[in-house]
């Protein structure tokens, strides 16, 4: 906790546009959603804590084998996803994946719920990675491969800068509504608690309990489909007027202390 750092503090104005999907499935997993063939996914998911003392096959899955392509400039690896002493990490090296990494040069880790979930509060401990071009994220998603449009909302920490948080939510793959918020401390040096409490009719986010920023439709209508929870670690490509440039200078890790969903 830092209730003694500078006051947090926000802006409106948003960093250059990024072009592509931002966190939806690799193209294996999107051809398998077409929403055409699948009916829309159902909330199914109630409240609950995780700990991350081990890893829990019957709420989360590893990515594996895939990338989400566009700006990501990574492959998925499950074993990029790792639990030790109450911590759950994401790793970013140059580890080549079976099959390539999808044709990226670097392999990382994506963690995501099985199941989808709606209103409530999104909580989360983590550390960030640091380093230019480097995105650590918390975040809900969902889209074709759940049978549904593109809905997101978005806790992203930039490596270029890890005394900033970046909001954002997506509606039917419609984004642009990012505010960035100064934290006044560093979150790639200790671990902090940031939440995201989703209602109908408003988005409100907190770190270290306080409340930072909130959205009400007015910059363009919220989303309002079930969402799975996800976390993940990626280098960009192709966007360094938002992320910076990427150079890679060794291993980046990522890690969670818990997380924990409090259906309303």
């Amino acid at each position: 906790m830092n209730d003694d750092a500078a006051p947090l503090h926000r802006t409106l104005t948003p960093p250059a546009p990024r072009p592509g999907s931002r966190s939806g499935p690799g193209p294996a997993v999107r051809a398998l959603g077409d929403a055409g063939t699948h009916a829309p996914a159902a909330a199914v998911g109630g409240s609950f804590t995780d700990n991350f003392d081990s890893h829990n096959g019957g709420r989360w899955n590893k990515a594996d084998g895939w990338s989400n392509g566009g700006m990501f400039n990574a492959g998925w690896r499950a074993d990029h996803v790792w639990h030790s002493g109450g911590v759950l990490g994401l790793n970013l090296n140059n580890t080549p994946c079976p099959g390539g990494c999808s044709n990226k040069p670097y392999a990382s880790g994506e963690y995501r719920t099985n199941e989808l979930y709606s209103y409530g509060r999104y909580e989360v401990r983590m550390k960030a990675a640091s380093g230019s071009g480097l995105v650590s994220s918390f975040f809900t998603y969902t889209g074709p491969s759940d049978g549904q449009p593109w809905d997101e909302i978005d806790v992203e920490i930039l490596g270029k800068n890890t005394w900033q948080m970046q909001t954002n939510y997506f509606t039917n793959g419609t984004g642009g509504h990012e505010a960035v918020i100064n934290l006044g401390f560093d979150a790639a040096a200790g671990y902090h608690n940031y939440a995201i409490e989703w209602r109908n009719g408003n988005i409100k986010w907190f770190v270290d309990g306080r409340q930072v920023h909130e959205e009400n439709g007015s910059r363009g209508a919220l989303p309002t489909r079930p969402q799975r929870i996800m976390m993940n670690l990626w280098p960009g490509t192709g966007v360094d007027g938002w992320l910076g440039p990427f150079n890679y200078t060794g291993q980046k890790t990522a890690t969670y202390d818990w997380v924990r969903y409090t259906q309303y």
